[in-house]
């Protein structure tokens, strides 16, 4: 395979997208569309990264309450996401509800089928991002989803909305690790 320099402006960070819930200062929820979501571990306990620039009223939430849910935006959610990130002041609110979590203090959106409740253990700032790493303290799913050991999830269950500069989504289970050179060899 021939490949050709493109720049370094271009961004192809595959990233799953998410609503992050947070509460203001006054109790009320607070949301906003985060993509700059990953994981890493500590020990034996996965924690979640997640990155954030600027001075969004969600990042001040945290770095206050160190509490957030971290909702998995499944298609259907869309119209949130442009809500939250966009146009919450700007138009009319489509429906949603949410719930207190039972782990941390934190709303949790009701049509995420995913969701993790996390708690800031740390955080690195660079320049105008902050990077806070989450102690996962519970994981919510649809409960019409079964999901097998720790990495045998079907994500195309839950939908997700996967963005690098524009919206995707799964379109078909492929398989598992070790699938595709078993099925080679033979």
């Amino acid at each position: 395979m021939k490949r050709k320099s493109i720049g370094t402006n271009y961004s192809m960070c595959v990233q799953p997208t998410f609503i992050i819930g947070t509460y203001n200062e006054d109790n009320s929820p607070n949301f906003a569309p985060i993509t700059w979501v990953s994981a890493t571990c500590e020990g034996k306990e996965y924690l979640l990264v997640v990155s954030m620039f600027g001075t969004k009223k969600t990042k001040q939430n945290l770095i206050r309450t160190k509490s957030l849910s971290v909702n998995l935006v499944s298609v259907d959610m869309l119209d949130l996401v442009d809500y939250f990130g966009i146009a919450e002041k700007n138009t009319s609110k489509p429906e949603y509800s949410y719930e207190n979590s039972g782990f941390v203090f934190a709303p949790v959106l009701d049509k995420s089928r995913w969701v993790y409740e996390c708690e800031v253990v740390s955080s690195v700032k660079t320049g105008a991002s902050d990077t806070f790493f989450c102690k996962i303290k519970n994981i919510q799913i649809d409960e019409s989803i079964d999901v097998g050991g720790t990495f045998d999830v079907d994500l195309t269950k839950f939908d997700p909305v996967i963005y690098s500069g524009q919206y995707h989504s799964l379109g078909k289970h492929l398989g598992k690790i070790g699938d595709f050179l078993e099925n080679k060899a033979k």
